[in-house]
C-alpha cells in the first residue's frame, strides 16, 4: 500500500510539472485572437520561424514590400521551432508532446530524428557545431552533426522561462545561463571543449535577457528590472557598456540582440519602445582650457564635475550610463516579442515579430537615429493581408516611408503534399537516402534499413546543407 501511495504521489508530482511546463509555453504573451505561440529570427536573421497553434511557418527576409513564405507544416501545433541558418534543418517542440524534440529536413518533409527528455523543454538553441536543449534545472548539449549527447549540465538554478543564449560563432561557441536565481550571475560555458569558461557578476537581480554578439566575443544581459543593459567581454567578463533602458518603471525584458556588425544592440521589452543602443567607444575628454579663459561657465562645470565626487555611486553610474541611439514606438504592448537589425536591399532594418502575428519593418538611421520610421508590417498567420491606404511601401534605396496600399501576402506552394503529411514524417534512414516513405519501401530495403540504422556516423559526421540527412536517431535522456 504504501509503494501504491508512493507511486501515485510521483506520478501527480510528473502531472504538475508536466502541466506547469505547458501553461508556461502557451502564456509567455502569446495572443489567443492570433494563435501565436513562438516567433523567432535564425541565427544571421535571414529568415523568420512562427509557429502556432496549427503548425509552424518559415518566412524569408530578403524583400521589405513581399513577405516570402517558403515553408508551412500544419501537422501540430507548434510551441518551439528553431532553424539552422538558412539550411533545412529545423528543430521543433509541439504542445501536444512538449518533452520531444524533434530535428527535421523540412525541405523534404522528413524527421531526421527525435528525443525525449525527462522534462518540458523550453528553448533550443542551435549553430553549426552545437544543440542546446534547456531544462527548467539542466542542460543537453548535442553534436550537431550526429546528435550525439555530449554534455549534461545538471542540478542548474531554477530557471522556468528557459533563458539561455549560444552564440553563433562556432570558433567561439559558448554557452550563457543564469547561475542564480536570485542574482544576476551569468555562466559562460565553453560549448566545444565542454568546461565552464566563466561566471560574470552582471547585475543585483535575477536575470530576464542574454544575448552574444555575433562573433561571439561579448554578451549583453538585462536583469529583471530592465532598467539597465550591460554589455561584457566573454573572455573575463570586462564590463563594456552600461546602457539605461528607462528610469521611471521595471519592465519584462523579451529581446535582446546585436546587429550582425556588432555596432548596435536592440533591446525590447513588454512596453510599447523598443531602445537600440550604438556601441561606441566614448569619445576623448576635450583639452582643459586655462582657466582664465573658462569664464563663469568654466567654474559652473567644475563645481558640478567636484560635486559628483560626494554624490551615492548609484547615482553617478546614472550620469555615467548611455542613453538610446534610437527608439521604436510599437502599435501595441504587453505581448511577447523579438527583434532583429539586418540588412535588407541594401538598407540597415529593425525587424519586431510579434505575437500579435505580425512583422513590423522599421527604418533605422545609422548616423542621425531618433525615431525609426515604420516602413512596412506583414501577417504572419497566413491570411491575406488587407489592402489600406495608410500602409506604408519602401524601395531597396528608401531612408523613409511613403503611404500606398499594401500588397497583397503571397505563399509559395507547400514542398510536401497534403497527403504525404497526413501520412507522416519519413522516420526511416533508408526512406530519406530515397526520398520514399516506409510503407514505399520494398523488403530488400527494409531490411537494409534495419541493418544500416545503427551504424555509426561516416568519418567526419554528417554535414547539414540541403544536400545531407542526418541518421535516424529516437532515444531518450535520462
Amino acid at each position: 500500500m504504501q509503494n501504491f501511495a508512493r507511486n501515485v504521489d510521483v506520478l501527480t508530482q510528473g502531472l504538475k510539472a508536466g502541466i506547469s511546463g505547458l501553461m508556461n509555453l502557451a502564456s509567455q504573451g502569446s495572443d489567443p485572437a492570433s494563435g501565436v505561440f513562438f516567433v523567432n529570427f535564425n541565427q544571421d536573421c535571414t529568415s523568420l520561424a512562427v509557429g502556432t497553434k496549427t503548425g509552424y511557418r518559415l518566412f524569408s527576409l530578403n524583400s521589405v514590400d513581399y513577405l516570402e513564405q517558403i515553408y508551412e507544416n500544419d501537422t501540430e501545433d507548434i510551441c518551439i521551432v528553431e532553424r539552422l541558418f538558412s539550411s533545412s534543418l529545423v528543430a521543433v517542440v509541439s504542445l501536444l508532446s512538449p518533452r520531444k524534440l524533434k530535428v527535421c529536413h523540412f525541405k523534404k518533409g522528413t524527421e531526421i530524428c527525435n528525443y525525449s527528455y525527462s522534462n518540458t523543454i523550453l528553448a533550443v538553441k542551435l549553430n553549426r557545431a552545437r544543440l542546446v536543449v534547456c531544462l527548467e534545472e539542466s542542460l543537453y548539449i548535442h553534436n550537431i552533426r550526429d546528435m550525439r549527447v555530449l554534455h549534461t549540465i545538471r542540478d542548474t538554478p531554477p530557471n522556468p522561462t528557459g533563458l539561455c543564449t549560444l552564440s553563433i560563432n562556432s570558433d567561439h561557441c559558448y554557452l550563457a545561463y543564469p547561475g542564480s536565481n536570485t542574482i544576476g550571475e551569468v555562466q559562460i560555458f565553453d560549448a566545444i571543449n565542454l568546461h565552464a569558461k566563466t561566471m560574470i557578476p552582471a547585475h543585483d537581480s535575477p536575470l530576464a535577457a542574454l544575448g552574444f554578439s555575433p562573433s561571439g566575443t561579448k554578451v549583453a544581459t538585462a536583469s529583471e528590472k530592465g532598467t539597465v543593459i550591460r554589455v561584457f567581454l566573454v573572455h573575463d567578463g570586462t564590463k563594456l557598456f552600461e546602457f539605461r533602458r528607462g528610469v521611471k518603471r521595471c519592465v519584462s525584458i523579451s529581446s535582446l540582440v546585436f546587429s550582425m556588425d556588432a555596432n548596435f544592440l536592440c533591446c525590447s521589452s513588454n512596453t510599447e519602445t523598443v531602445h537600440v543602443f550604438k556601441l561606441e567607444e566614448p569619445k576623448e575628454a576635450p583639452r582643459q582650457v586655462p582657466d582664465e579663459n573658462q569664464g563663469w561657465i568654466g567654474y559652473f562645470t567644475k563645481a558640478v564635475s567636484a560635486s559628483a565626487n560626494y554624490l551615492p555611486s548609484q547615482v553617478t553610474d546614472v550620469f555615467n550610463q548611455g542613453r538610446a541611439f534610437a527608439t521604436v514606438h510599437l502599435p501595441f504592448q504587453g505581448l511577447r516579442n523579438v527583434c532583429a537589425i539586418t540588412v535588407i536591399q541594401k538598407v540597415l532594418r529593425l525587424l519586431v515579430a510579434s505575437a500579435d502575428g505580425y512583422l513590423y519593418i522599421y527604418n533605422l538611421d545609422t548616423t542621425e537615429g531618433g525615431d525609426c520610421t515604420l516602413v512596412k508590417q506583414h501577417r504572419l498567420d497566413g491570411k491575406p493581408e488587407q489592402q489600406s491606404e495608410s500602409q506604408p511601401t519602401s524601395s531597396g534605396n528608401d531612408h523613409g516611408a511613403t503611404a500606398a496600399n499594401a500588397l497583397p501576402s503571397h505563399s509559395s506552394p507547400k514542398p510536401v503534399s497534403s497527403s504525404a503529411a497526413s501520412a507522416g514524417h519519413i522516420s526511416s534512414y533508408a526512406g530519406i537516402l530515397k526520398g520514399c516513405s516506409p510503407g514505399a519501401m520494398s523488403e530488400s530495403e527494409k531490411f537494409h534499413e534495419m541493418a544500416t540504422a545503427t551504424e555509426s556516423p561516416p568519418k567526419g559526421g554528417f554535414r547539414f546543407d540541403d544536400d545531407s540527412e542526418f541518421p535516424p536517431v529516437t532515444q531518450k535522456t535520462e
